[in-house]
């Protein structure tokens, strides 16, 4: 394959005249100028120069190939140019998936800033409960929570997003704020089910950083956070909530945190793109984008 370095050796050597000028133009050795000719001759499989100890000419198979060399490295010259363009300025399409939490809660407040600071990129935003195939569905960027289990995928950590136990006035009224852990074992505890649509366990860490594992009711289940949040709100029972979203709830009275002395572990935030995909301008965008506005953000993230 040509070498672009390569051929603009030849192109130096070719004006100049001199192995030795063309070394000190372009801040290289002699030698290397020398290897580069040998390589395009032996690509290409004909003799580019005469040379003498005294002069270097071209052939004419050399002077031939000047110009298409020429029209190749004016190309790659105008390639480089619109790269540096697009970097500066990214433009195309941008799609995006996140789970409808998320995304209502953070990337709705978010996105209108980053479209802002890039008018030339359009955004396409899919919320959804259920693991998007990134390939087949041609999504550029996705936000994903949890330990990252394809190690195909390019994954950018945002952050960890702290939970706490909560649960609405009315439901505590109706069956009391458990006490302990063996009372909360009593209480209607719900969670998004898992892959299987088994019930999941609620994770608990104690003082000492000690799990502990509770098994949820399964009475009410939903596929989404969010729809969990809104039952508990209703009084559904006990869930752990985002803490982004559950700390406003608190304030304004319509949550109330359950044994706050227990913690629940924090879920790690991710960006992961298909492999390749980190080459295009707005994903890049997006996630340098995210990591800036992640960074020491303790409304959403813990660190």
């Amino acid at each position: 394959m040509l070498d672009a370095d390569d051929m603009r050796a030849f192109q130096k050597v070719a004006a100049l005249l001199s192995f030795s000028e063309a070394g000190r133009v372009l801040s290289v050795r002699k030698s290397a100028i020398s290897r580069s000719i040998q390589r395009l001759e032996s690509l290409l499989g004909v003799r580019l120069f005469e040379r003498t100890t005294r002069e270097v000419v071209l052939t004419e198979a050399g002077r031939m190939l000047l110009n298409r060399f020429d029209e190749v490295l004016n190309r790659i010259d105008e390639l480089v140019d619109v790269a540096a363009t697009l970097a500066l300025h990214p433009r195309g399409r941008l799609k995006l998936t996140a789970g409808i939490g998320f995304g209502m809660e953070v990337l709705t407040e978010l996105l209108p800033e980053f479209s802002l600071a890039f008018p030339d990129i359009d955004i396409s935003l899919d919320l959804t409960s259920r693991t998007v195939d990134l390939v087949t569905e041609q999504i550029d960027v996705a936000v994903r929570m949890g330990p990252m289990r394809d190690s195909s995928l390019v994954a950018t950590r945002l952050g960890a997003i702290g939970c706490q136990l909560c649960a609405a006035p009315a439901y505590l009224e109706r069956r009391g704020a458990p006490q302990s852990l063996e009372d909360l074992r009593t209480h209607d505890l719900l969670a998004i089910p898992k892959g299987d649509g088994l019930p999941r366990p609620l994770l608990l860490l104690d003082k000492a950083g000690v799990e502990h594992q509770l098994e949820t009711s399964g009475r009410i289940t939903a596929n989404d956070p969010k729809a969990i949040h809104h039952m508990v709100l209703n009084g559904a029972g006990i869930t752990a909530t985002a803490r982004y979203i559950a700390i406003p709830e608190i304030e304004r009275g319509n949550l109330v945190r359950v044994l706050p002395e227990w913690s629940v572990p924090a879920v790690d935030v991710s960006l992961v793109m298909p492999a390749g995909k980190e080459r295009s301008a707005p994903a890049r965008a997006f996630v340098d984008f995210m990591r800036q506005r992640a960074a020491g953000n303790s409304r959403w993230f813990e660190g």
